[in-house]
């Protein structure tokens, strides 16, 4: 989603940046021991939507994700601890000046058609990206070339120090590498072929999604036959088909039944703490939001304490700012009370009565529409009359990207690296900065955190970055969500991560 761009109960969450000098390897990945196929079964999965396309460059939504986090590989990608691990690179090293990365690719590694994976398809994946100005166009905005020199080593040169490189290649999958041919003949939208340790077996558009173990993984191989991914909108019925055994996990549960749900013992469930957050953002290419008055305005007018229990239930941190405050970046800064009578005044001094305003949420993530409601009770004390606009989300993508919106609802999902949190957002060439924000002293700070290889001084300018941003109200933070999953007793090995990555790879279903 524009999310993009996603543990354990009491797992604890930090951004741990590695600024790396001289000659630096990443650890090695055990792929001994036995086959693992052992257990079998198909386990089904409830998500909350479909996605809107399997083709990881181009999609934002989560609900792609979910399902393309089993089918792809990245050249890293995070642990538990959201430190970026060996994948298909087992290791890499870097020059002295930190402008060449050299990763050493995995031997023998195929794609789930049986064909081989060589560094020639790091070069094409990438280069795909940075030419197509594709959604993760951004993270590649240091890299000067990406080269092939032989089929097992890709070289990353780059114009200027990048310590969240590692970040940028293995956050998520949307940097997944990618087999040129699938693309080419248009299957990879529909039909993907990965490297990952499931592959896509059929595709049930407004049902489900089923994928088969790919006997091809360079990995441990799967013990589960297969995952089928069922989409479920309504989280009572995602509910009521985990409890019934149609399925044998889901993320989509009833927040108000939660609290209930972990001191229950029929089904697991577990929550912890994400680097999620949601916001409002209003249209800055339409007047009046083009006026930081009538922004802050809105922000002053939200109870943010009343919205969050009414989307949330409790499973949500409040905060004015992007970044949780278990980051090792989390930023203090909460200048906006609930004070209706100061949005009035901010009002009059734009000039602004009597204010309809359109905004837009989507069925298919309930709590941006329950939160919208209390918005609109809310901005009702001041004189802005709200407009509820309730679309599925591939409606709800076509008309962020078209601008066609007064404001809108939703979440980043997934977030590992401060850049993440703000870059492609409110850098006024960010490639999901569909609310038309722009503050040169803002992409002057975005631009230089990103190659900062001094983490002090980083964690300094994304500070100025984050009350700047908040000043201008270009995004109006809510909170931040916990994660909330629930899965069979029959299922073992599943783990709840912080940054929202479904991965089943580990997973075990007894029968």
């Amino acid at each position: 989603m524009s999310s993009t761009r996603f543990r354990l109960a009491g797992a604890t969450f930090a951004l741990m940046l590695v600024a790396v000098a001289g000659c630096t390897t990443g650890e090695g990945v055990d792929v001994d021991g036995a086959d693992g196929a052992g257990a079998g079964g198909v386990l089904n999965a409830a998500i909350g939507g479909e996605p809107d396309q399997l083709d990881p460059h181009k999609t934002s939504a989560y609900y792609s994700f979910q399902v393309l986090e089993n089918v792809y590989d990245t050249l890293v990608e995070p642990d538990a601890n959201l430190e970026m691990k060996p994948s298909l690179a087992t290791e890499w090293t870097t020059s002295d000046d930190q402008l060449t990365w050299t990763f050493t690719l995995r031997e023998g590694v195929k794609f789930s058609d049986g064909s081989p994976l060589t560094s020639a398809d790091v070069v094409y994946s990438y280069t795909r990206i940075i030419d197509g100005k594709l959604n993760t166009a951004y993270k590649f905005a240091t890299v000067k070339s990406v080269t092939a020199p032989d089929p097992t080593t890709v070289v990353v040169a780059l114009t200027a120090p990048t310590p969240n490189l590692l970040a940028n290649l293995g956050g998520f999958k949307g940097v997944a590498i990618v087999q040129k041919s699938n693309v080419e003949s248009g299957e990879v939208t529909t039909k993907p072929v990965g490297s990952g340790p499931f592959a896509i077996g059929s595709y049930s558009s407004g049902d489900n999604i089923r994928l088969v173990r790919n006997d091809n993984y360079w990995g441990d191989k799967p013990k589960l036959d297969g995952v089928t991914f069922t989409f479920v909108k309504d989280p009572t019925v995602a509910l009521q088909n985990l409890r019934g055994g149609e399925v044998q996990w889901t993320d989509n549960l009833p927040p108000q039944q939660v609290p209930a749900l972990l001191d229950g013992d029929d089904v697991n469930v577990r929550t912890v703490p994400s680097s999620d957050y949601w916001y409002l953002a209003l249209n800055q290419a339409r007047k009046p939001y083009d006026d930081v008055n009538v922004r802050r305005a809105v922000a002053f007018a939200l109870d943010r304490e009343a919205i969050t229990k009414a989307a949330k239930f409790g499973l949500a941190t409040v905060n004015q700012a992007a970044i949780p405050e278990n980051s090792a970046f989390y930023y203090e800064y909460a200048p906006y009370r609930h004070d209706p009578n100061q949005a009035r005044q901010l009002l009059d001094q734009a000039g602004v009565s009597d204010l309809t305003m359109d905004l837009m949420v989507t069925s298919e993530y309930p709590e941006t529409v329950t939160a919208a409601q209390v918005i609109a009770s809310q901005l009702e004390a001041i004189g802005v009359n709200i407009k509820i606009r309730t679309l599925d989300f591939a409606q709800w993508l076509d008309e962020q990207g078209k601008g066609n919106f007064d404001s809108f609802m939703l979440g980043w999902l997934g977030n590992v690296d401060p850049d993440e949190f703000y870059y492609a957002q409110h850098h006024s060439g960010g490639t999901f900065n569909f609310h038309k924000y722009r503050n040169p002293a803002v992409d002057q700070l975005l631009d230089r955190a990103r190659t900062e290889t001094d983490q002090a001084a980083r964690k300094q300018q994304y500070e100025q970055v984050a009350k700047q941003i908040v000043d201008d109200a270009s995004y109006i933070y809510l909170y931040n969500p916990d994660v909330a999953q629930g899965w069979s007793k029959q299922v073992s090995g599943y783990e709840v991560r912080t940054d929202r990555a479904i991965r089943f790879r580990d997973v075990a279903l007894a029968r």
